[in-house]
């Protein structure tokens, strides 16, 4: 069974950057057709925050473009995700999510991190 753990979250300032880390216990990342970061806030529905393909397409949700970068990194089978100029919007559990799809698919999530930002 593949686990996905993430880590990186925390306390930070409006304004403030984080780097959260997605970490796999295998190669999942390297089969995944598509991979990515969702976030859940207290009251809301998950919501998808940024997705990366196996052609490496990138999309971010309308609220984080030009402020989240995602990116991965096969060799370290780790996923990350750059967040610069947060804000109090941006509280919530981020979880990071590999999926593939047809022979051998799988929908994989990790346990989630807490990211606040206060005011």
């Amino acid at each position: 069974q593949v686990q996905l753990v993430e880590s990186g979250g925390g306390l930070v300032q409006a304004g403030g950057s984080l780097r959260l880390s997605c970490a796999a216990s295998g190669s999942i990342f390297r089969f995944s057709n598509i991979m990515g970061w969702y976030r859940q806030a207290p009251g809301k529905q998950r919501e998808l925050v940024a997705t990366i393909t196996s052609g490496e397409r990138r999309n971010y949700a309308d609220s984080v473009k030009g402020r989240f970068t995602i990116s991965t990194d096969n060799i370290k089978n780790t996923m990350y995700l750059q967040m610069n100029s947060l804000t109090p919007e941006d509280t919530a559990v981020y979880y990071c999510n590999a999926k593939r799809y047809g022979l051998g698919q799988y929908d994989v999530w990790g346990q989630g991190t807490q990211v606040t930002v206060s005011s």
